[in-house]
């Protein structure tokens, strides 16, 4: 991964110890993740949790692009809901990372519909220790909706454009909730498109895995 530090430079993340260092993560958490990376090298080898061609990437094209919401997450921030988890990003990466910030404190769901993805993801938090409530469940389901009472943050990474990713997380978001949603290059139009339908308020951070990308921060979704 490159990420542009405040002077403009650069930095690789292509491993345990550079991911340490960008993110300041203990020996112990990069070990979590080189065993989480182990096991999703191995379930890939009979199931497709990833884009084949991102395996040999796992530390910048997931584990880092997932981690940066770190930063983003409120301190007070006691339950996060993430939609769409497939193979655990961004959180059960965030679980992970939690920990190291009295972690045990901030309830993590992941919410994801194919058995087998769930299978996985059972696996790999207890491999890892990792804290997460994991249900086998489609977002649009009301049940899936009452899974908590009220979300402090909702995340969600490749999941769906923004104005059907509002329509999903709005029902979980509590009145003071944080929406942070990883989206591409077409960002923009999203936001653009979005805006037709939706009333929110807005910040875009730039990704640190891609100065092109942004990190969608959403409060206050109100359908138009």
């Amino acid at each position: 991964m490159s990420k542009r530090s405040g002077n403009g430079s650069e930095e690789r993340v292509d491993g345990p110890e550079a991911f340490r260092a960008a993110f300041g993560v203990s020996r112990e958490t990069a070990e979590r993740l080189t065993l989480y990376a182990a096991l999703l090298g191995r379930w890939s080898k009979v199931q497709d949790l990833v884009a084949p061609g991102t395996l040999t990437e796992i530390w910048s094209r997931h584990f880092a692009d997932s981690a940066q919401l770190l930063a983003l997450i409120p301190e007070e921030a006691r339950v996060l809901v993430d939609l769409g988890t497939g193979a655990g990003f961004p959180g059960l990466v965030i679980a992970i990372l939690a920990a190291e910030r009295g972690g045990a404190g901030l309830e993590v769901h992941l919410v994801e519909s194919n058995g087998r993805k769930c299978s996985f993801l059972r696996d790999v938090a207890r491999q890892t220790g990792a804290f997460v409530e994991i249900h086998a469940t489609r977002i649009e389901n009301v049940a899936s909706q009452r899974i908590v009472s009220a979300a402090d943050v909702v995340t969600a990474r490749a999941l769906a454009p923004l104005d059907r990713l509002l329509g999903l997380a709005e029902p979980l978001m509590g009145a003071q909730a944080l929406g942070l949603f990883a989206k591409g290059r077409d960002f923009a139009s999203e936001i653009e498109s979005a805006g037709r339908s939706w009333a929110f308020e807005l910040t875009a951070h730039i990704s640190r895995t891609d100065p092109d990308s942004r990190i969608l921060a959403v409060r206050r979704p109100v359908r138009r």
